[in-house]
């Protein structure tokens, strides 16, 4: 089976590298900067996330995506830190408005994540990719990135078992 392809932004990357990568069924996660189109055409911290959907789907992807970021607060760092999907296709935009439509009618708050078309991706400098794979007792890796891995091996048992 050939991997598909998404990416997701909303949170510092190297957070959302480290929560896509302790993720069956994940193969691969691609950190840096993704850039869409029109006025979303900024580069915005992100992660491009390779996975094979008879091991995890999209829906689980988007919901741990939206669990594990601000996704329901529209701050002042939203340029840099753009809660967004970027897609690679008008299937994969179709399924993942339906997942986000049916993720908000059991959440309070209004989600803000945006489905945006995937433009462009600039990685991050070779020293910052898999950052917590090296660094896991630095303090952000234990005050940032631990927290969200426990959020999702807690929240998303079935799909959260951290990879070795």
């Amino acid at each position: 089976m050939q991997t598909i392809k998404i990416a997701f932004g909303g949170g510092c990357h190297w957070c959302t590298e480290a929560v896509f990568q302790s993720l069956p069924g994940v193969a691969e996660v691609n950190q840096g900067w993704v850039a869409s189109t029109n006025k979303n055409n900024t580069f915005s911290e992100a992660v491009i996330v390779h996975f094979n959907p008879l091991e995890i789907n999209l829906k689980d992807l988007i919901s741990i995506h939206l669990a594990t970021h601000k996704s329901t607060s529209n701050h002042s760092m939203r340029k840099k830190y753009r809660s967004a999907i970027y897609v690679f296709s008008n299937q994969q935009k179709t399924e993942s408005e339906n997942i986000l439509t049916e993720i908000q009618e059991n959440t309070a708050s209004q989600i803000i994540t945006q489905i945006l078309p995937f433009s462009k991706f600039k990685p991050s400098e070779n020293q910052f990719q898999n950052y917590y794979k090296k660094n896991p007792q630095k303090p952000f890796c234990q005050k940032y990135i631990l927290p969200k891995l426990e959020l999702i091996s807690n929240q998303f048992a079935a799909n959260a078992i951290v990879k070795n």
